[in-house]
């Protein structure tokens, strides 16, 4: 499905991002790493309640770099920069392969899922994976990020993006990491559920 003019309505992405994360809809990223996307709690309230405009980017916009005002920080505004964590061995992820995309509401303390103090210092999400700091559970319950484990398994560990929106020259929405790697709805997703429903909100 294209989600056509979708750049431009907040209530669509809003919702559109919710209805994923409510039918458990995977990302396809680099071509079959299948990645349950999540979202917290306060990310959810926040992107149903919230009048501000979400943005995805045009096609013009392919990396993170080219986007305005781009610059290497911790920054996100829950509009058009978005923090979340890779995090790898969760047990029960949707798509089978472990792996899931978290994104969680940037500058609330409130919210016990986002980014500790310790990530938003240290991070370097412009480098490349192998270069960065992997965190497992016990040391971001450890950093302050409550429940975790219980979250998304024993095992399970994470690495902490920046996260954005863009459309690509057919209209489909990407969601892509600061390092370039990106995802889109998996093609079994788009049979129903969150593409059906994007559908009959822009009519």
């Amino acid at each position: 499905l294209s989600v056509t003019d979708a750049s431009s309505n907040q209530k669509v992405l809003s919702k559109y991002l919710v209805e994923l994360h409510n039918e458990k809809a995977t990302l396809n990223f680099c071509g079959g790493m299948m990645f349950q996307l999540i979202l917290s709690d306060s990310l959810k309230h926040h992107l149903l309640e919230s009048k501000d405009e979400i943005i995805a980017h045009s096609s013009q916009h392919m990396r993170m770099q080219s986007i305005p005002k781009y610059d290497r920080s911790a920054f996100a505004d829950n509009i058009s920069l978005f923090h979340g964590r890779e995090i790898r061995k969760v047990s029960d992820a949707a798509g089978g392969m472990g792996f899931v995309l978290h994104l969680s509401l940037a500058n609330d303390k409130e919210d016990e899922e986002g980014w500790t103090s310790q990530e938003i210092d240290g991070y370097d999400g412009w480098g490349h994976d192998a270069g960065r700091d992997w965190r497992t559970g016990e040391r971001l319950e450890n950093e302050g990020c409550t429940g975790f484990r219980e979250k998304f398994g024993p095992d399970s560990f994470a690495l902490h993006h920046r996260f954005y929106l863009h459309l690509d020259n057919q209209n489909n929405i990407w969601l892509a990491a600061e390092d370039g790697c990106e995802g889109t709805p998996a093609s079994s997703a788009k049979k129903s559920g969150p593409f059906s429903f994007v559908s009959n909100l822009l009519g």
